[in-house]
């Protein structure tokens, strides 16, 4: 009775671990890419002014034309884009999802990073698609590695997505980085998908954007209100693209969603308009966790990638080769880590920590990993 699609689309190791952390009152949750923080108050009073003045009906497909406004001049602000189309969506995921529809037929394949979110795979599995996992060089800032993309490309491959800054790892490429894989994709006549959702979270310098590093190059940008402005549950994103793919995207959405929800694209003006030193607060916040999480792991003796954005803690932990030791983690310790095998193959020997928690719980998160180590593993990788 379950399409094949659909049965085949794996469940998400992040959220196996969550389902029974909520089952634990006295769980430690690092699992979660969700901000600690409350959505920033006049974020709220705009919902709460829009459905108090009606603003509740339908809206356009592609948003309503204030947010869309508030999009470009964001853009031009933060990312140093004055060029493309913009759609509103729900969430990035949302946007992901349109722009996977919009370019992928069953049977394509598209490039996905290895370790990468794990929805970068499981949405081209649901519709029909195959994703490659590649490889990404570490001594080189996670640089895509050239020759194993070589080997994974075909006919049908459609799109490679980017993601920077990352998630699971925390890298940030550079802007010649960026332009180097524009190169590479315009040569085997690829789109780009990069998802920028952590685009405000860069924790030591400012995030370069695809689209403005690699001009000419066909791509989708993936934008999120999630991370930055702590509203993941209010569900709106945005992808800015060329006018041919953005009609694909709204096209989508017209027939997935309608609309984003109205009162929330209300607020997600008064995010991107309003006083901006909310989002400073919370990036700034992230930046001391990561240096207290680091000088944790190093006393501890667990080795840990240094993210420049993002919010995750990427530990290589020996003996985690699938989401045991995770689950062991959770059960003798009341610690939620995600598994890295929930980020693909690559993801073998790590797990991942989240930031967007009280420094105090990443601490004492990091002690849980070492003293479960000890019982196995008592002399660590230096």
């Amino acid at each position: 009775m379950i399409a094949p699609e659909v049965a085949n689309t794996a469940a998400s190791g992040i959220r196996a671990v969550a389902n029974a952390a909520w089952a634990r009152p006295d769980a430690n949750h690092l699992e979660f890419g969700e901000p600690d923080f409350d959505t920033p108050a006049h974020i709220v009073e705009a919902a709460d002014r829009a459905a108090r003045d009606g603003h509740t009906r339908y809206g356009p497909s592609v948003g309503l034309p204030a947010l869309r406004d508030a999009v470009t001049v964001k853009l031009a602000r933060d990312n140093a884009l004055n060029s493309g189309q913009v759609v509103v969506t729900a969430g990035g995921v949302g946007a992901l999802f349109a722009t996977y529809r919009t370019l992928l037929s069953p049977g394509d394949e598209i490039l996905v990073p290895d370790p990468g979110w794990p929805n970068f795979g499981t949405i081209a599995t649901l519709l029909g698609a195959v994703p490659r996992g590649y490889r990404l060089v570490e001594k080189d800032n996670h640089t895509p590695d050239y020759d194993h993309l070589a080997t994974l490309t075909s006919p049908r491959t459609k799109a490679i997505v980017t993601n920077s800054p990352s998630n699971p790892v925390g890298y940030q490429w550079t802007a010649a980085q960026m332009a180097e894989i524009g190169e590479w994709a315009a040569r085997h006549n690829l789109v780009v998908i990069s998802d920028e959702c952590y685009d405000q979270l860069w924790l030591d310098k400012p995030a370069p954007s695809f689209a403005a590093a690699a001009p000419g190059v066909p791509s989708v940008t993936v934008f999120s209100l999630s991370k930055s402005y702590a509203m993941t549950g209010w569900r709106v994103g945005y992808a800015v693209t060329t006018p041919e793919l953005a009609a694909g995207l709204a096209r989508v959405q017209e027939v997935t969603a309608s609309c984003v929800n109205t009162i929330a694209q209300h607020a997600a003006v008064a995010a991107l308009t309003g006083d901006q030193h909310c989002v400073a607060v919370m990036r700034t916040a992230y930046r001391e966790r990561r240096d207290v999480a680091l000088a944790a792991a190093q006393r501890l003796g667990l080795p840990a990638t240094r993210p420049a954005g993002a919010f995750y803690l990427w530990l290589t932990v020996p003996g985690a080769q699938d989401d045991g030791f995770a689950r062991r983690l959770l059960d003798e310790t009341g610690t939620a880590a995600a598994p890295g095998t929930a980020f693909g193959p690559a993801g073998a020997g790590h797990l991942r920590l989240s930031l967007a928690a009280a420094t105090d719980n990443v601490v004492r998160g990091l002690t849980d990993v070492r003293s479960l180590l000890a019982e196995h593993h008592p002399h660590p990788e230096k």
